[in-house]
């Protein structure tokens, strides 16, 4: 039976366990989009606690695609060598490093940028950070699907081991899948079409065995908005056109954002929306969400409720949960450096 600490294999990468730090962002870089020493500290630190998948923050592939001014960016052949030093430093410590590409479309909070969506929808009309988006037309998405191609081409050149395209949160990707925020009347007006064309830019660039992934939101909270069985219908569609080999290899399933929204938010609140997606896609799913213990985690595992957990919040306050949680669940691991191998003699 599989447990929290089981390796998992998705293509080419293999991981020592089956936790995976969440992409959060860190709102720590500038105007650059430049690698920081922030970065570098905090993502090594989650390697070095024995986290098997270290996920980079949403990682803007246009300037006016961040969420705010002080987003790490992958616009720029610039921003490679900065984001190389991250990977050397997470594999460094065995983990493996993952990238999520992101567009913010009508949350970009950056003032002087353009801001596109697929429809001129507020965000939110009463909130100043917020103003009404433009709608995207052929050029734009043309534009957005090459820039989604060249980041995944320079986070290939920065050894990134799996790359996440950011469909979550009501940022331009599930903007486009979602009812409430997709009006259009052209052939853009299946929001699939956009997901489609991006993932085949992505997959021009990336070899075969290099795993992709794609976070949705899978309850829009709101009515007449997406729910589980609405977003599996739609990935299930996309990948009936992918040719072998390429697609979606892993789905992290979150939910929310694409609207202002009442969620009733409790520990592990959506492994169900986790387990609904894996069950209607046949497509292995991270799960998470206020997942704080490591017996919430293993037995997410254990039932095959999802192949991973990823942590975001506890990770923060506990960058060596993965440590931890070894020892609560009586698990012989060999992670953290030679030094650190005290702690299994409680002295």
């Amino acid at each position: 039976m599989n447990h929290l600490f089981t390796p998992f294999t998705l293509k080419s990468m293999t991981l020592r366990n089956r936790i995976v730090m969440a992409p959060m962002c860190m709102y720590s870089s500038d105007q650059t989009g430049f690698v920081k020493p922030f970065h570098m500290t905090h993502y090594e630190t989650r390697a070095m606690g024995g986290t098997a998948l270290v996920i980079l923050e949403a990682t803007a592939v246009e300037a006016r695609g961040r969420i705010s001014a002080e987003d790490l960016g992958i616009w720029s052949d610039t921003h490679v060598e900065g984001l190389k030093q991250l990977t050397e430093v997470i594999h460094r410590h065995g983990a493996k490093a993952g990238i999520q590409l992101a567009h913010a479309g009508r949350k970009c909070g950056v003032p002087s940028e353009d801001m596109i969506a697929p429809s001129p929808v507020w965000f939110e009309e009463a909130e100043p950070s917020y103003r009404l988006p433009r709608e995207m037309n052929i050029d734009d998405i043309q534009t957005v699907v090459e820039a989604f191609k060249q980041a995944a081409r320079r986070a290939l050149e920065a050894g990134f081991d799996f790359i996440e395209l950011h469909g979550a949160h009501g940022y331009l990707i599930n903007a486009y899948l979602s009812p409430l925020t997709n009006f259009r009347n052209d052939q853009y007006a299946d929001g699939t079409l956009l997901l489609e064309e991006i993932l085949n830019a992505v997959h021009s660039v990336l070899p075969s065995h290099l795993p992709v992934g794609l976070r949705i939101s899978a309850e829009d909270y709101a009515e007449g908005g997406n729910l589980p069985e609405h977003l599996a219908e739609k990935i299930n569609r996309v990948m009936k056109k992918m040719p072998e080999g390429q697609g979606i290899d892993l789905i992290n399933v979150s939910s929310g954002g694409v609207v202002p929204s009442r969620i009733n938010v409790f520990d592990g609140y959506q492994t169900r929306h986790a387990e609904i997606i894996g069950q209607l896609t046949h497509i292995p799913v991270m799960s998470g969400g206020r997942i704080k213990t490591a017996e919430m985690a293993d037995e997410i595992i254990r039932n095959n409720r999802a192949e991973l957990v990823f942590l975001g919040r506890q990770l923060l306050i506990d960058p060596y949960f993965p440590l931890h949680a070894a020892v609560t669940l009586k698990q012989e691991i060999d992670y953290a450096p030679v030094a650190y191998e005290r702690w299994k003699t409680g002295r």
